[in-house]
């Protein structure tokens, strides 16, 4: 038989003290482990009948989906392109890119000149939230830098222009 190490008192005397704390005083010891048994039985029973309902219960519902057809495909996928239409994206034209350490950094000033890698008369990288796109040339606009595209990248140009 355990003893409760914190009680000194046996699983039988836990059970015995429990059932005359309820009112059940004239539970005799045998009859607290029959009580003990009784619930485990009567859960596993509830627990029977819950699992045999919800085998018994028809799993054919309704559909919530519509049928796919063609019409209804091509519609959806106009509405998800005319969804997104309006989001706005930033476009910038980068004339090329330098590597510098803090020290001269902190020396520029007014005036100053900072040499790219890009070449002078090479297209420029064009990007869109920060994804190159497309390369093109400088133009002038109405007074104002415009770019016309010269090359549209493939997505494998992408990945090579990363790399570099």
């Amino acid at each position: 038989m355990a003893m409760d190490p914190a009680t000194g008192n046996s699983a039988d005397d836990d059970l015995e003290a429990a059932a005359a704390a309820m009112g059940m005083s004239d539970v005799a010891d045998g009859d607290v482990q029959t009580i003990a048994e009784d619930d485990w039985g009567a859960a596993l029973a509830e627990q029977t009948q819950a699992e045999s309902a919800a085998l018994q219960e028809p799993s054919s519902k309704t559909a919530v989906f519509n049928e796919f057809s063609a019409n209804n495909k091509l519609q959806g996928t106009q509405n998800d392109i005319d969804f997104i239409l309006d989001i706005p994206v930033q476009l910038t034209v980068e004339l090329g890119r330098t590597k510098i350490s803090i020290k001269n950094l902190l020396q520029l000033a007014q005036g100053s000149v900072v040499e790219l890698d890009g070449m002078a008369g090479e297209p420029m990288d064009v990007l869109v939230n920060g994804c190159l796109i497309a390369q093109g040339e400088v133009v002038v606009v109405n007074d104002k830098f415009g770019i016309r595209l010269t090359d549209i990248i493939t997505p494998a140009e992408r990945i090579r222009k990363l790399n570099r």
